[in-house]
């Protein structure tokens, strides 16, 4: 070979590895840091990963927060009013935090079904809603009406 082409063809080599380096450092980094999106049916359901990081939300459900008074732990459950799924946080609570308000809790599923949150987002007014929530609890609804036997619409 050609003093100059193995040259050339050390280089195209060492571009290539350095090229599959990144683009796998990157996959990783990308994998780490996704934070994917689960309703409490999902969660309630088994559909959730356990010990991965994702994001849960849904509605603050009535008469279901306490409130440790020796420490900042706060237990409540969040409902998307088909399933509901208790959550655990430590921490300062958003001020805007309120039952039957909406919330978007992330943080880790564990082993007994208990999602415990390090972080806790409420919503900013009373007009909006997160997408995701939003979603999720249309999706619920139309589930709870099929199971109920109501319908939208009158078909002759």
């Amino acid at each position: 070979m050609h003093p100059i082409r193995k040259k050339r063809l050390t280089i195209v080599l060492f571009l290539l590895v350095g090229l599959g380096i990144a683009v796998a450092l990157t996959t990783y980094a990308l994998r780490q840091n996704i934070n994917l999106f689960y309703d409490p049916t999902q969660i309630s359901t088994g559909k959730a990963p356990v010990d991965v990081r994702i994001r849960a939300g849904g509605m603050v459900e009535e008469g279901s927060v306490v409130r440790d008074p020796d420490s900042l732990k706060v237990q409540f459950r969040v409902t998307d009013f088909n399933a509901s799924v208790p959550v655990e946080y430590t921490g300062i609570l958003p001020d805007l935090f309120a039952e039957g308000q909406g919330v978007v809790a992330m943080g880790r599923l564990n082993s007994n079904g208990r999602f415990v949150a390090d972080e806790v987002l409420a919503k900013h007014d009373e007009n909006y809603m997160p997408p995701e929530v939003a979603d999720a609890l249309k999706k619920a609804s139309k589930v709870s009406d099929k199971a109920s036997g109501s319908a939208d619409t009158v078909t002759y």
